[in-house]
């Protein structure tokens, strides 16, 4: 797949997606672009907002958009893991016992409020999301690609709920926010919604074949090593901070290297650019950090300190050059 403008181009895909999962979700073309993103860097997305603001809506629209799919699957604390990955059940007409697929068995799947299970059944997902498999009694399933997980939590509400383990944090590649929409955007949803919603119109703009050919179009975006070395000064800089008790693991450095070159190849670009590193560091490294009790009893903010340090990390020269020889501009 080529990384131009073009309609078979990654850029041409993720346009056809934004535009049409925006016919569902007005005024959230940037977090739609996010997931896009996320989507085309094999990666998964963390929404943490208020309820009904669109998270489910965004998950829904997003798989059939792909003509991916989906699954949305409820969390709450009597969920078992084998209510997410599938079970052994003996087959008296076989006397055999017969593996029947969980939810996790799709292209997309919506884990809601998942930060209500136990941390026993918010493990399962580990390793579907991390290496596209799922291991039950020793037998190991393979996932369907693209394999999308869109997770989603409430920031305000905590009775009942278990936070999620730093190892199932770092495997999400960004956090995104939703938000309210302003007063202009909110009667677009009235008039939109007045009769039906516009997700009973909404076709497939795009295929599974669509998304993996994406994957590979935008693993040879060239980037160059100064933007490399600039990932890991970033990525470093929140493990030496002096509020910061846990900083960003190599995954964020890989997750911003990725999806910098995803940005890039959705611009038509097929090289990447300070910029594309600089509007994806927040979304990609924030969530990964933990800040030291006296950093948060000052006011402070994982998002505050990501934003001090990308004003002082010093940003490489805009001489990049291209995989085609030609200069780019930074």
């Amino acid at each position: 797949m080529e990384i131009g403008n073009g309609n078979g181009s990654v850029a041409g895909l993720g346009t056809r997606i934004v535009e049409n999962v925006s016919r569902v979700l007005v005024g959230k073309e940037p977090e739609i672009e996010l997931c896009v993103i996320a989507l085309l860097s094999r990666g998964h997305i963390l929404i943490e907002d208020v309820p009904g603001v669109g998270k489910t809506m965004l998950a829904k629209s997003l798989a059939r958009s792909l003509g991916c799919s989906f699954e949305r699957l409820q969390f709450t604390p009597d969920l078992l893991p084998s209510d997410v990955t599938g079970v052994n059940i003996y087959s008296p007409n076989t006397q055999r016992f017969e593996f029947r697929q969980g939810p996790v068995f799709t292209q997309v799947l919506l884990a809601d409020e998942i930060n209500r299970a136990t941390p026993k059944t918010q493990s399962a997902l580990l390793e579907a999301m991390e290496e596209r498999q799922v291991t039950v009694d020793g037998t190991t399933y393979p996932l369907s690609l693209p394999f999308l997980v869109l997770a989603t939590q409430n920031p305000i509400e905590f009775a009942g709920t278990f936070p999620l383990p730093e190892a199932q944090v770092d495997r999400f590649m960004m956090r995104i926010q939703l938000g309210y929409l302003d007063v202009a955007h909110e009667v677009q949803v009235l008039d939109r919604f007045q009769r039906e919603s516009p997700m009973e119109q909404l076709e497939a703009v795009a295929t599974a074949e669509d998304i993996v050919a994406g994957h590979k179009a935008v693993q040879e975006v060239y980037v160059d090593e100064q933007l490399k070395e600039y990932v890991a000064r970033l990525t470093h800089r929140t493990r030496s901070h002096a509020d910061i008790g846990l900083g960003a693991s190599s995954r964020g450095s890989l997750g911003l290297f990725r999806t910098a070159q995803a940005r890039a190849a959705l611009d038509g670009r097929d090289y990447v650019t300070p910029d594309d590193i600089k509007a994806l560091a927040l979304p990609i490294l924030a969530h990964r950090l933990i800040l030291k009790p006296n950093a948060e009893l000052r006011g402070l903010t994982a998002s505050k300190i990501m934003g001090q340090i990308l004003e002082s990390e010093p940003v490489p020269p805009p001489t990049l050059v291209s995989r085609f020889g030609r200069r780019a501009a930074g």
